[in-house]
Parts: structure tokens; C-alpha cells; sequence
């Protein structure tokens, strides 16, 4: 397990990173408009570095919409090309790397849910002396496939942070619902919450493409054992149907969830959810830009072979209303 001490120390790597990037960049993040074409003041992409951003999330995704969003802000401030293409198909996101590697394209950004699928990809395009950093999910296999960097949260470490807060309010009966078979930072945050809790936690598998399913199956574990008191979702959307799940169980078990929204903001607001998880996932698009451009202009590298942390915080009903604004704008 990494120690807390480790985890300090990478977390002031990440918040160097970022600052780094506000510095290079010569302006903060600029705010989400649609598709981020009108973005007034910032340098124009001007191709002579193109990065593939190749996520395993699925179109219209609102977690991935801001690794998108903070990914070409970088780019636009940077006047670097950025193409982002995703598929929750672990072979067809290999195919999607396995495409930018023939385009000759200088670097390549990916998400790992499944590393082992994307293993001999990601490999052949360190072959070809394209630079690639891994963000989000499978940060421990990430310098063993010959990536420069990860960027994002130790996923069973946020997992067991989720679970000491929730002990710490009281609960002793957890519910973690996994949202996709075969991602293996969502088992790491149940495995981490479970560490954390100390109490009983029950793992509940469910398919987050089926959302009335999904409400469904959690409304049925809680009215099976109305002794559970709270629930972990490890997705704002999943959040949403546990709130409604709750209450259609006639159910007081709190719920909590990862990463953020502006649903799950108004449910903090409302007392729906006791708090969320914050990855900070616009940093997960916006600072592999500024690390492939600095290690292309200047042979920089930033997280000396560890993970450059982008969480967890934790959003509650003491600091939503400030991230409530920058959710509702598409950079948190």
C-alpha cells in the first residue's frame, strides 16, 4: 500500500506540473464553450506537434468531455494539434493507438481501464520513438509498457480515503457499485474502500449503459438489506441513480461517489450525496499537452518515474459552491 508520506510527495509533483503548465501556457484554463472552437487570446494549433488523446471513455461521456476540454484548451494554448478519439473497446483503442502510431503523430496520450490489451500498442509506439504518457486508469503498468509519465489519482489509495471518510461519518455497512466490467481502477477503489471502511463492504456489479438497470439493481440491494447504510458510486451518473435508488427504497443510507458533475454538485448542495471524490480529471487532459511539448522542446520529463498525482480531493458541502461554477463550465 503506499504510504501517505509517497503520496504528499507525489501530489506536490502533480501541483508543480500544473503550475508548470499555467507558466508555459501564459494563461489559466480557459472555460468550456461547446466544442472549445472560440477560445479568443490563445495561440492556434499550429500542427508541428500533433498528440493522439486516445481515452477508453464513450462519446458524450461527461467525465471524458473534460479530459477533452482541458486536453485541447492545452493545445490551443500551446499551439499544439490535438485529435481525440475514444472507444470503450479495449481492442478497438488499440486499433485507434496502433492508427496514430502509422500517422506519425508526436505523441500519444491513453487511458488504461484494460493495460493488457493495450500492452503490445502502446509498446510499438514507444518503438517508434513516439513519447507516450498514460493518464487515469492503470498507472502501475504505465513505465513498464515504456511510458514517460502517468497522469492521474492511485486509484486504491482515493478508494480507501472514500472509505475513512465514511467510516468517520458514522456508516458500518457499504455498498460499492462497479459501473464496468474489466476497468480495473474501479475495483481498486472498492478494494481501497474496503481497507478504509474497516466495516462490511459488498461489491455490486452493474452496467452503466442500462441506467434504468442500474438504479434497478441498487435499489434492490438496499431493500435485500436495508442494514446497508451507505453507498460508494464510483461515477457521477451512478451516483444520480443511487440517490434515486435510495429513495425508492425508502432507504436513509448516504451515498457518495467519484469524480464530479453538475448533477452530483446540486446533490451535494441538496444533502443527496455527503460528498465526492475529486480526480481533477481536466488536469488528466490539460498537463500530458504541457509535459510532451516540454519534452519535445526541451528534453523535460515531470514525476521522476512515480505518478503525477491529480487526486483525490474531496468536494462537500464546504467547498461546492465555488467548484460548482467551473463543473457547470466543463473544467471540473
Amino acid at each position: 500500500m503506499t504510504s501517505v508520506r509517497s503520496v504528499r510527495k507525489a501530489l506536490r509533483v502533480g501541483i508543480a506540473a500544473a503550475s508548470l503548465a499555467l507558466l508555459a501556457a501564459c494563461s489559466g484554463p480557459a472555460s468550456n464553450q461547446s466544442e472549445n472552437k472560440e477560445n479568443t487570446g490563445a495561440a492556434q494549433p499550429t500542427g508541428d506537434l500533433r498528440v493522439a488523446v486516445i481515452s477508453h471513455g464513450t462519446a458524450g461521456d461527461a467525465f471524458w468531455n473534460v479530459v477533452k476540454n482541458g486536453a485541447t484548451d492545452a493545445g490551443k494554448q500551446l499551439g499544439v494539434q490535438v485529435d481525440y478519439n475514444s472507444d470503450g473497446d479495449p481492442g478497438r483503442q488499440a486499433t485507434l493507438i496502433d492508427n496514430a502510431v502509422s500517422q506519425k503523430v508526436g505523441g500519444i496520450v491513453v487511458s488504461m481501464a484494460n493495460p493488457d490489451a493495450l500492452k503490445t500498442s502502446i509498446e510499438n509506439a514507444v518503438k517508434a520513438g513516439i513519447p507516450v504518457i498514460t493518464i487515469n486508469s492503470g498507472g502501475d503498468k504505465s513505465a513498464s509498457f515504456g511510458a514517460l509519465a502517468h497522469v492521474g489519482q492511485e486509484e486504491g489509495v482515493a478508494g480507501e480515503e472514500a472509505g475513512r471518510k465514511l467510516k468517520a461519518a458514522g456508516k458500518t455497512k457499504l455498498l460499492c457499485v462497479i459501473h464496468e466490467a474489466g476497468n480495473v481502477g474501479l475495483n481498486q477503489r472498492c478494494d481501497g474502500a474496503r481497507a478504509g471502511f474497516g466495516g462490511t463492504v459488498t461489491n455490486l456489479q452493474v452496467d452503466i449503459n442500462n441506467p434504468t438497470d442500474v438504479e434497478s439493481r441498487i435499489k434492490g440491494a438496499l431493500q435485500t438489506d436495508p442494514s446497508v447504510d451507505a453507498v460508494l458510486a464510483l461515477n457521477p451518473q451512478v451516483a444520480v441513480s443511487s440517490v434515486n435508488a435510495a429513495k425508492g427504497a425508502a432507504s436513509k443510507a448516504a451515498v457518495a461517489t467519484f469524480d464530479l458533475n453538475a448533477d452530483v454538485t446540486d446533490a451535494i448542495k441538496a444533502g443527496d450525496v455527503l460528498f465526492a471524490v475529486d480526480q481533477q480529471q481536466y488536469e488528466q487532459g490539460y498537463l500530458p499537452i504541457v509535459m510532451l511539448k516540454l519534452f519535445r522542446d526541451n528534453a523535460n520529463t515531470v514525476g521522476g518515474g512515480k505518478p503525477v498525482l491529480t487526486g483525490p480531493g474531496f468536494v462537500d458541502k464546504s467547498n461546492v459552491d465555488k467548484v460548482a461554477e467551473y463543473a457547470k463550465r466543463g473544467t471540473r
